[in-house]
């Protein structure tokens, strides 16, 4: 039998049909496929859904702003929020749907939807999302609460207390070193104003402080006790663990005692068939400058002994100037040249990090600098060198753990190369080595006698420091170098 023509209005809709779909990235599912587009309110935020089978579901690259998602074979893992969940991959839309599938909510395994293939895009759904992450859903409106610290614990340990905060989700988490006490800012987090008290001997109270939509956990840190601060993700929410005590190691500088007298540490590295020793050579000459005009100077290494990686980190966590020398080596190379190189990225430094990133005290100046002071180092030092007729270049290093370790300003000197034939001609020479040298005594001299006169610090502490160091470089100024 033969049916009637369509009509121009009954063959549009279709049409247009296709045409939305498609334009949202999305193939026309199969006859009898049950799938529409929608809007989805996510954490404030309008972005597009995809309606399949009667679930709602997000694309991969939507939900990216707010997850950190992966695939990892024919598993999606979905982190977030202190949150970790595990779906596997069902290429079946239809049973993708249903709760045949297991997917892992942390360390609890559940029946619920997967994700699912649309057109080559992976899409999750977002009332699995909700469960795991603890968030609010309702079609159309994705919602995160936001986090509460909901108790405070403690325990009692024999060389170190702890202290426990339950929170509802993971928060991000600033920890600052304030004089003799430590402060833990929870963003954006929810709480009432309350004070702990324990029966620790090292953690023995902590103040909970609503502060400009954030909350402060703050307690004081005892003398010789060290501190850290780590989070442990359970079902259902966040702890955060602050541990605290003599038997947590300290990872800081010590320098509050030693304010009116820098230390600077000069690592001479131990290059092997290099003929003559001319880092050490360098190291001894600018030392003798620095502590024949009243500085205090360590070196790493002397002919024939050397600290140990400890022992060097160590002095490199004490110290206010931390300066390596190197020759560059690399088989078949053509470099050549001295290059001043400063270290990039955070050091692991609980101190350190914890100063650069939160409100600074009075004098902490002295006792973590930014990265302006090691550019300032570096520019000082690369204009001493070309005024003995020695140019450098600049560089970065990423991976060298001593200047990420340095809390003031690090730098690694790269006095030539030791297959370039004119860099070893050149440091064959007393004349190379004592420019190098007097260029490393005076930039470093002058370095801390400007940090000290601009530090903000008290105005006693500030004197005393200034009139050390001032005189220290006229002295070496005044000397007999060239």
């Amino acid at each position: 039998m033969r049916g009637r023509p369509l009509s121009g209005a009954r063959l549009a809709r279709p049409l247009l049909l296709t045409a939305a779909v498609i334009g949202a990235g999305l193939a026309l599912p199969p006859a009898g496929a049950q799938i529409t587009l929608g809007r989805l309110s996510l954490a404030g935020q309008q972005v597009q859904s995809v309606n399949l089978y009667g679930a709602e579901y997000a694309r991969r690259d939507t939900l990216s702003g707010l997850l950190d998602i992966t695939r990892e074979g024919d598993i999606v893992r979905v982190v977030g929020m202190g949150h970790t969940m595990l779906l596997p991959i069902d290429t079946d839309q239809i049973r993708a749907t249903t709760d045949f599938n297991t997917v892992q909510l942390g360390a609890e395994r559940v029946k619920a939807r997967t994700a699912t293939w649309i057109n080559g895009n992976l899409y999750l759904p977002l009332d699995t999302l909700a469960r795991g992450l603890g968030a609010s859903y309702r079609p159309g409106t994705f919602t995160l609460e936001p986090p509460i610290l909901q108790g405070v614990s403690s325990r009692v340990g024999k060389t170190s207390d702890r202290l426990v905060l339950d929170l509802s989700r993971d928060v991000t988490a600033r920890v600052e070193l304030r004089g003799t006490g430590v402060r833990v800012v929870l963003k954006g987090t929810q709480a009432k104003a309350r004070r702990y008290t324990t029966r620790g001997a090292f953690l023995p109270s902590a103040e909970v402080t609503p502060q400009g939509g954030d909350v402060i956990v703050s307690f004081p840190l005892p003398q010789n006790s060290g501190y850290r601060v780590y989070p442990v993700v359970r079902t259902g929410g966040t702890r955060l663990v602050v541990d605290v005590g003599p038997g947590i190691p300290q990872d800081f500088p010590v320098v509050l005692e030693r304010v009116g007298k820098p230390l600077i540490v000069l690592d001479p590295v131990r290059v092997q068939d290099a003929g003559r020793d001319v880092t050490l050579e360098v190291a001894r000459r600018a030392a003798e400058l620095l502590t024949g005009a009243g500085w205090q100077v360590q070196l790493t290494r002397e002919q024939g002994t050397a600290l140990g990686w400890n022992g060097k980190l160590k002095l490199a966590r004490r110290s206010d100037v931390f300066l390596a020398l190197d020759l560059g080596r690399f088989p078949g190379t053509k470099r050549g040249g001295v290059t001043v190189y400063e270290g990039a990225g955070n050091g692991p430094a609980q101190i350190v990090s914890a100063l650069r990133g939160g409100a600074s005290a009075p004098y902490s100046s002295l006792v973590v600098g930014d990265a302006g002071g090691t550019r300032r180092l570096s520019e000082l030092l690369r204009s001493e060198l070309k005024n003995r007729g020695v140019t450098a270049d600049q560089g970065t290093l990423r991976r060298m753990l001593t200047l990420g370790e340095a809390p003031q300003a690090a730098l690694l000197l790269e006095v030539g190369w030791v297959g370039n034939a004119q860099d070893r001609a050149n440091l064959a020479t007393d004349a190379r080595l004592q420019a190098l040298a007097v260029a490393v005594a005076r930039s470093v001299a002058t370095y801390l006698t400007a940090r000290a006169s601009n530090a903000s610090q008290p105005d006693s502490v500030a004197r005393t420091e200034q009139t050390v160091l001032t005189g220290g470089l006229t002295r070496l100024r005044s000397g007999s170098t060239p």
